[in-house]
């Protein structure tokens, strides 16, 4: 009995280093949101592009460009061992925090709408705070798996990561973009509870962080408007409620099964952002009650399937990479879905996979192609 038990042991560690199948009803649920998203980026952009550029075509084709490029990201990561980016966590967040900070240099960062958010060259530019978002994740991953318990004491253990935490928000803050910059906070807070920190420390702490919200709000006037046109859309139904009671027309003529594909109205510059943060309105007012239902069930699958994943891989880093991941891309579509319905403020958050768009697009597909090889390597 002695002599078998080792090899037993060392044939059963082995068959943990082979990598399954990954997660195929995750992966088709992902495409199936991506080839949503391309379909209804033309529909809701054909006009735009028409009258903006001559070329109806023009954002469809850009779309089509960055689905290529995510998808071959996610196939790479997917393909490869999760494992690998423990080593590589450390350089790619102090990357990403350069990149926060040069976005905000005149004369390098990109301004479009009143807004520093953009890095790049001619027509072909990147979100540094898209960046954020992974490699945030991917650094935290390594760095909280490496002991369960260093999150039990608060200044020693969980201070350091909530100073990361409030840096990087601070700098989103600046560009400016509360809604990219809540949506990290909301992943970070999910990681630390899930590697152990203490429920009273991360609820004290929110708490106490109520009153910078409170600030950030008032400190810019856009963000005021938003909140109160949020509140009651139709006291100024001309300019800051417009945005809102167009999205919510476009939802309300949808009924159950909508006007039909490429029927829509409000995409007539009615909606600003039809194709953009907006589009899950034009979702609901071409394909209806129906269509809009489906979107929503396919993320809700998302989330199940990467939670599924988190809760059977082999070991702690898998399973807080495929934790944040499920909820950074959970969370912004919830963020998403609740402004255009009109149950949060708006945000300026993209809807993952369907919102027209380039970096967002490229690493919320890089990101699942990790979850996917972190799903390859889960208990059997």
């Amino acid at each position: 009995m002695s002599n078998r038990s080792p090899r037993r042991r060392r044939s059963t560690l082995g068959a943990e280093r082979i990598a399954r199948d990954p997660d195929y009803l995750l992966f088709f649920v992902v495409v199936a949101l991506l080839g949503i998203g391309i379909v209804m980026v033309f529909s809701a952009s054909a006009v735009r592009s028409l009258t903006e550029y001559g070329d109806r075509y023009y954002f469809l084709k850009r779309q089509l460009v960055w689905a290529v490029m995510g998808l071959g990201a996610l196939l790479f990561f997917m393909n490869s061992n999760y494992r690998a980016l423990k080593s590589v966590a450390v350089p790619i967040f102090v990357v990403s925090v350069f990149l926060l900070v040069l976005v905000l240099i005149p004369g390098i960062g990109r301004v479009i709408n009143d807004a520093r958010r953009w890095i790049g060259i001619g027509s072909m530019v990147f979100q540094p705070a898209e960046v954020m978002k992974l490699s945030l994740v991917v650094f935290f991953s390594a760095a909280l798996s490496k002991s369960k318990d260093q999150l039990a004491g608060f200044f020693r253990g969980l201070a350091p990561y909530l100073a990361l935490v409030g840096l990087i928000f601070a700098l989103i803050l600046r560009q400016p973009d509360l809604g990219t910059g809540l949506a990290i906070v909301g992943t970070a807070a999910l990681m630390l509870f899930i590697a152990g920190a203490r429920l009273w420390h991360l609820t004290g702490l929110g708490l106490a962080a109520l009153p910078v919200l409170v600030w950030a709000v008032k400190a810019e006037e856009y963000r005021m408007v938003r909140l109160t046109s949020f509140l009651n859309p139709w006291a100024d139904p001309g300019d800051s409620g417009y945005q809102i009671i167009q999205a919510l027309y476009a939802l309300g003529s949808g009924r159950f099964i909508g006007v039909g594909l490429g029927y829509g109205r409000q995409k007539f510059l009615y909606l600003p952002e039809a194709h953009t943060d907006f589009i899950f309105a034009i979702i609901g007012e071409e394909l209806g009650f129906l269509g809009a239902m489906t979107v929503v069930c396919l993320f809700a699958v998302l989330a199940w399937r990467g939670f599924r994943v988190a809760a059977a891989s082999q070991d702690r880093f898998g399973c807080l990479l495929a934790a944040g991941i499920t909820t950074m891309i959970t969370l912004q579509a919830i963020i998403n879905l609740g402004v255009v319905t009109a149950s949060i403020p708006i945000t300026g958050i993209p809807l993952p996979f369907i919102s027209s768009g380039g970096s967002s697009l490229v690493f919320t597909l890089a990101g699942v192609g990790m979850l996917l090889s972190v799903s390859r390597y889960r208990e059997a």
